[in-house]
């Protein structure tokens, strides 16, 4: 059943996400394709969360950061990979509203954590490189927890700043979503609400988000450029810049895909556009994080080998 009726409205009850394509050959060829993203997602997050808990080498502020962005990466792709999965194999793929709510939260809050952490990396890079005499003090232990537990709270905050919004809303008639997931955008297009204050809220916790972000990793960079330019060694310009580069290459991915569907107008795009950098941004790229951090990384490969090494040896 879609929808209950309830007093002068239709109370929807589930809906359905019209997903990527209608195409069947195309269908097939996408849920192999993601199907395989998804498995390397979920694996090279996993085993950079696990290679840093077990290797002391890596015991760093930086590799700290990096298996909460790891989490995050698969939590963020796990919110809606399933599910677009299912859409490809089925004929109706339908999502409850409690399901869709959770959907979204749920997303939200991955994305929020990872850019939070993303922040926080680059305040790490910054301390490394133009304090390092001050570094073990000001990125000990405690400032860590504290970075990171500023990240969840903060997600958690713009989570729920969305789900209270989507459960504010109603919906009385149609309950297709345009999308391949319980997107925030695509709901309130088919919801009967007064869009005014159920928008605004949503949108300045998100946006908040992804300013004090941005200006905490612009601020940092431009100190680190600076620094680094002053440098007269050549060898330590290039050794200071490449310990940047993994996170500047991350950075660069997942906010320029962000700035393009949530910054530029609707009207310069169209929601097909959208669906594609949506994949983009919530299955590619948090795939591509660990292979970014893995192969372009010596400690990480360094540690990986001498796991592995020991393996082989027992």
């Amino acid at each position: 059943m879609d929808s209950l009726v309830n007093g002068s409205h239709t109370a929807v009850t589930e809906f359905i996400l019209l997903g990527l394509t209608h195409d069947p050959v195309l269908r097939v060829f996408l849920f192999i394709t993601i199907l395989c993203i998804y498995l390397v997602t979920v694996s090279g997050n996993l085993c950079t969360i696990l290679l840093i808990r077990a290797s002391t080498q890596l015991h760093h502020p930086m590799y700290f950061f990096l298996s909460h962005l790891a989490f995050a990466d698969m939590g963020y792709s796990s919110s809606v990979t399933p599910n677009m999965l299912v859409n490809f194999v089925v004929e109706r793929n339908t999502i409850s509203y409690v399901g869709c709510g959770i959907q979204l939260g749920s997303a939200v809050f991955f994305g929020s954590v990872e850019c939070f952490v993303l922040a926080a990396m680059a305040y790490d890079r910054f301390m490394a490189i133009c304090h390092p005499l001050l570094y073990s003090t000001k990125m000990s232990t405690e400032v860590c927890v504290q970075l990171l537990a500023i990240a969840y709270i903060g997600g958690f905050l713009d989570a729920s700043s969305f789900t209270l919004s989507f459960f504010s809303l109603i919906f009385c008639g149609p309950n297709r979503v345009n999308h391949f997931f319980c997107d925030f955008a695509p709901l309130v297009e088919i919801s009967c609400s007064a869009h005014s204050v159920l928008t605004i809220v949503p949108s300045f916790t998100a946006g908040s988000v992804i300013v004090s972000t941005v200006i905490v990793i612009a601020v940092s960079y431009i100190y680190i450029l600076i620094t680094i330019l002053k440098m007269r060694s050549t060898e330590g310009r290039h050794k200071a810049f490449s310990t940047c580069t993994s996170h500047l290459t991350a950075v660069t991915l997942f906010y320029g895909t962000v700035t393009f569907i949530y910054v530029l107008p609707k009207s310069s795009y169209s929601s097909d556009q959208n669906k594609v950098i949506s994949v983009f941004y919530m299955v590619v790229i948090p795939m591509l994080n660990p292979l970014i951090y893995s192969l372009r990384n010596n400690e990480v490969k360094g540690a990986l080998r001498r796991q592995l090494g020991r393996k082989t040896y027992f």
